[in-house]
């Protein structure tokens, strides 16, 4: 099912009430990140959410109560006090139900918007590293080694737009490790180029934007580093790519 077909549904799932199979297409399109599914599900969550906040705990009125005993009579009004006790138990019953049920769709509405922050950071990474790729002045150098398995692959390098790194064979780091990048100038110290963890299989990407003195630098270098990184390298480049001289 598409996101139009699914469009009305939205609301009885932030309810807990939808049906198969649109429940499970909800269900999916949010698992793969659809960005309009998305977008629905968090103002339905916080449809939801201030209908149980202005939800107000009721019970019945003095005068209504004084009309009921009186149209009655005082005796048998009597007998109706567990109406009112029952009235007021299923009330706070429901009172209670909507307190939880909005808390729980408050935390699904913040697991959403941080989906959609995550997704809007990795859209602005391709955008700027498609401006490196794509750059009329971008120079490009590979790195790789001999050995079994190195980490291998190419980095892009604009003197107007940053640097582009792109590697595969890269091995996660331990929990408390990280890679740093750093641009080697030419007798001088390694400057850092942010912090980067390539992906469960390997292949990595990372971006520095800004400009890049295409005169003064000589490479592009990798190294393991503690989860804060380092102001100057600690360890053993993993990667060095060295960058050819700039044309007059």
């Amino acid at each position: 099912m598409n996101c139009e077909e699914l469009r009305e549904h939205y609301d009885l799932y932030a309810l807990d009430i939808a049906e198969d199979p649109e429940r499970g297409e909800i269900r999916a399109h949010l698992g793969r990140g659809c960005e309009v599914c998305m977008a629905g599900m968090k103002r339905a969550l916080e449809t939801a959410a201030l209908i149980g906040v202005s939800a107000p705990l009721a019970e019945p009125s003095s005068q209504l109560r004084r009309r009921i005993l009186a149209s009655v009579g005082t005796e048998e009004g009597r007998s109706f006090g567990w109406v009112f006790a029952l009235v007021a138990a299923a009330l706070l019953a429901v009172s209670v139900y909507l307190v939880i049920g909005n808390r729980r769709y408050a935390q699904e509405a913040a697991q959403l918007h941080d989906q959609m922050r995550s997704q809007t950071s990795e859209i602005t990474r391709l955008t700027e590293a498609f401006a490196i790729l794509s750059g009329p002045r971008t120079t490009e150098a590979s790195f790789g080694g001999a050995q079994p398995r190195p980490p291998q692959g190419k980095v892009f390098v604009n003197p107007s737009r940053g640097v582009l790194l792109i590697a595969s064979n890269l091995p996660r780091t331990p929990a408390d490790k990280i890679y740093e990048m750093w641009l080697i100038p030419k007798g001088a110290k390694p400057v850092p180029a942010g912090l980067f963890q390539s992906q469960d299989d390997g292949n990595a990407m990372h971006v520095r934007p800004g400009t890049v003195d295409m005169a003064s630098t000589s490479a592009i270098a990798v190294t393991v580093e503690n989860q804060a990184g380092a102001d100057q390298p600690t360890t053993t480049p993993l990667i060095v790519a060295a960058l050819p001289a700039p044309t007059p």
